[in-house]
């Protein structure tokens, strides 16, 4: 298998790799869009595990902060 650093590997190549994964591991239902996600990879700017670190996701919770949050695991008795 090639590498695929950017050293190793023209923007041609990097830009059919992105192309690749959208469509075989059927990204392009999940709303997002590789080809924007990784630019800085395919501008030869960062490498794919660069942008992978930098990923991150906020959740959001339909438990009001106050609320009570079921068995009380880990968490401090309220008097």
């Amino acid at each position: 298998m090639k590498s695929n650093l950017i050293k190793d590997t023209t923007m041609q190549e990097r830009i059919q790799l992105i192309k690749q994964w959208g469509s075989d591991d059927g990204c392009d239902a999940s709303g997002i869009d590789l080809m924007e996600f990784y630019n800085d990879y395919i501008d030869g700017k960062r490498e794919i595990a660069e942008i992978n670190a930098s990923f991150t996701t906020s959740y959001l919770s339909d438990i009001p902060e106050d609320e009570d949050k079921g068995c009380g695991m880990g968490s401090m008795p309220r008097f």
